[in-house]
């Protein structure tokens, strides 16, 4: 057993079979007892008609990228649901509001905002990394292990409005953020192993403040998940002689099963793998080991598909669909390992939304998923017929015509206390 081929159950599958002969009553023939177990009729050559049994009853699905399963359960949406019932709140926030303290003019702690209008990037007052942490290791044994680690806490506003998503904006606005992103990893990545793109969409996915933006942490380690993509990644690089998530773009493109859209340069799906309902998967079709790499037409590329993506999530629950996302790519060089080889990787961001049935009925990971594995119940295959469903190109929420700031209609902050500036956007 071997990561690339998954175990169903520790141990040997072998010892899920047994055989026992029992002595007939009166001396007659004897019985052979014979018993399987479901764990070794999983040994036996895949059905024929597999992929069409399993999208109505219970199995499991293996991801090779944290090499860790998923159990499926898509009898379960026939299900009734009287559990927690969210406000439904649209998540938007208000166009110009000058005491909100990501808005233009707005105030953090002791500092202003500038009257940015576009992409604004500045250090988090209240960061999680420390670029000047002291050098400290402590070792009380192999069960009490700490160090201290060094790194920055970036926060990006998408833009001046404050009612504003990635869906909401132009093609050439999210172009924007998309080099902005691309800037940040390759400035940070001069300096630490890891920079971490990533954006809490809604206060349903711990969101305080609903003004378009989004978070970089940079850090001198290669943090949990991302260490295990690039374990796994490694091992069947070494094994197949080609990029795991190459291949399965390939694939998926083949099979469309699960592909939501498609571009030119990209390719988005709703992984085999997926835990959460609506969970997609952006992927570049060319190798890229990383954010800088990106060429000027695959950026452009990719804020058009993306602006559609977002389009169809909110167009399905008519909702502006909360979500946690984030890049994934090579790690930048240790300095202390100068020849290392990151050929193995292929950039990807992911989408995990948490909406399951409707605009206030809500995943929740407890339970079976903390204590056992993470479990679903809609199928990928489900949840990407019914994201391809949804218009990609016209919005459930007009964008409202632009405004010009500084107006008193504009902000409910008088204009002697948060700038007067005047332009149009």
């Amino acid at each position: 057993e071997t990561p690339m081929t998954p175990p169903t159950r520790p141990g040997s599958w072998g010892d899920a079979c047994g055989a026992w002969a029992l002595p007939g009553r009166s001396g007659g023939a004897a019985i052979l007892l014979v018993l399987v177990s479901v764990a070794s009729v999983r040994c036996l050559p895949p059905s024929p008609r597999a992929a069409e049994v399993i999208q109505d009853a219970p199995h499991r699905r293996y991801n090779p990228l944290l090499e860790e399963w998923v159990l499926c359960s898509p009898h379960r949406t026939r299900r009734p649901w009287s559990g927690q019932v969210e406000d439904g709140d649209q998540g938007f926030g208000m166009r110009v509001d000058r005491s909100n303290p990501l808005a233009p003019g707005g105030r953090r702690g002791g500092t202003m905002n500038p009257d940015y209008e576009s992409v604004f990037i500045f250090n988090n007052d209240f960061p999680a990394l420390l670029p000047d942490t002291p050098v400290a290791v402590e070792e009380d044994g192999p069960l009490f292990r700490s160090h201290t680690v060094r790194g920055r806490s970036r926060v990006m506003c998408f833009h001046p409005y404050g009612d504003l998503t990635l869906a909401l904006m132009t093609a050439e606005e999210v172009h924007k953020v998309v080099d902005a992103w691309a800037d940040e990893t390759e400035t940070l990545g001069r300096e630490y192993q890891w920079v971490q793109v990533f954006e809490n969409r809604g206060a349903m996915m711990g969101c305080s403040n609903p003004h378009p933006h989004c978070q970089i942490w940079a850090s001198d380690f290669v943090p949990n998940i991302p260490a295990k993509k690039d374990a796994s990644q490694r091992r069947y690089y070494e094994r197949y002689g080609s990029v795991l998530l190459v291949d399965y773009a390939r694939e998926e493109k083949k099979k469309q099963v699960r592909v939501v859209d498609e571009s030119d340069h990209w390719i988005c799906v709703v992984p085999y793998w997926a835990m959460w309902p609506y969970e997609i998967m952006m992927l570049p079709k060319r190798h890229v080991l990383r954010l800088p790499d990106l060429s000027e037409k695959e950026r452009r590329d990719l804020a058009v598909i993306l602006k559609r993506v977002l389009t169809r999530y909110d167009n399905l629950f008519e909702i502006s669909m909360p979500y946690s996302m984030g890049w994934h790519g090579a790690p930048f060089p240790n300095p202390d390992e100068s020849d290392e080889d990151w050929s193995h990787w292929q950039l990807h961001a992911v989408y995990y939304p948490p909406l399951l049935r409707s605009a206030t009925v809500k995943k929740f990971m407890v339970g079976y998923e903390m204590m056992a594995e993470a479990q679903r119940d809609l199928t990928p295959e489900m949840a990407a017929a019914r994201l391809r469903e949804q218009n990609a190109t016209e919005h459930f929420r007009p964008r409202d015509p632009p405004i010009t700031l500084g107006v008193a209609a504009a902000t409910d902050t008088p204009l002697d206390q948060g700038g007067s500036s005047r332009r149009e956007l």
